[in-house]
C-alpha cells in the first residue's frame, strides 16, 4: 500500500483520501459492480473521475466537502455522494454532462479517485483493482481550459488553475 500517494483529509467528521492512478479498464461494467460492491460493504463512498478534468488534489477535495455539506442541508442534486461529488468537481448542474467531462472510459484511463470513510482495506482493495501505478495528481492546464471554457484571464485572475476550478465549484454551490 502506498500511504504517500494517498492524501488523508478529515472534514464534519468525515475522512476523505484522495490519490491518482494510471490504469487501464477492460470492462466499466465490471470496475463500477466492483465499487458498489465496495462501498456497500464497507459503507463508504468512492468515486472515480478522469484526472485531466481535475485540476489538483485541492480541488478534488473542495468538491469532495461541497457534496458532503448539500447531503447534510438536504440540497443534492445527486441520489449518491459519489455523483454529487463528480457535479461538484466538474462544476456542473446535470449529472450527464459532468459524466460527459469526469466519467471514465474503457481502456487507458488517469484517475482521480475519491474514497470518503473508506478505511485502509477500501484504499488496499482500490490499489489491488487499479494497480500499482499510482501518480500525483497534476494538471494539465491545456486540457483543463479546452475542457471548461477557461479563458488565461481567468487563469491569471484567480492566481492558477486550480483556484479557478475551486471558484467554479464554489460559484454552482451558490446557483444550485
Amino acid at each position: 500500500m502506498n500511504d504517500e500517494l494517498w492524501s488523508q483529509h478529515h472534514f464534519r467528521g468525515h475522512e476523505i483520501k484522495i490519490s491518482g492512478f494510471e490504469t487501464e479498464i477492460n470492462d466499466i461494467k465490471e470496475i463500477m459492480g466492483f465499487i458498489k460492491d465496495l462501498t456497500d460493504e464497507n459503507d463508504c463512498t468512492v468515486q472515480l473521475m478522469l484526472a485531466r478534468g481535475i485540476a489538483g488534489e485541492k480541488h478534488a477535495l473542495q468538491a469532495t466537502a461541497q457534496a458532503i455539506k448539500a447531503f447534510e442541508r438536504n440540497e443534492n442534486t445527486a441520489k449518491d455522494l459519489g455523483l454529487e461529488i463528480c457535479l461538484r468537481a466538474s462544476a456542473q448542474r446535470q449529472i450527464s454532462k459532468a459524466l460527459k467531462i469526469l466519467g471514465i472510459n474503457k481502456g487507458k484511463n488517469d484517475l482521480c479517485v475519491v474514497a470518503v470513510d473508506g478505511g485502509k482495506s477500501v484504499q488496499k482493495k482500490l490499489e489491488n483493482v487499479l494497480g500499482p501505478k499510482q501518480k500525483v495528481l497534476k494538471p494539465d492546464i491545456e486540457v483543463l481550459q479546452e475542457l471548461y471554457q477557461i479563458s488565461q484571464q481567468e487563469i491569471q485572475s484567480a492566481g492558477d488553475m486550480e483556484r479557478v476550478m475551486v471558484e467554479r465549484s464554489a460559484i454552482l454551490n451558490l446557483e444550485l
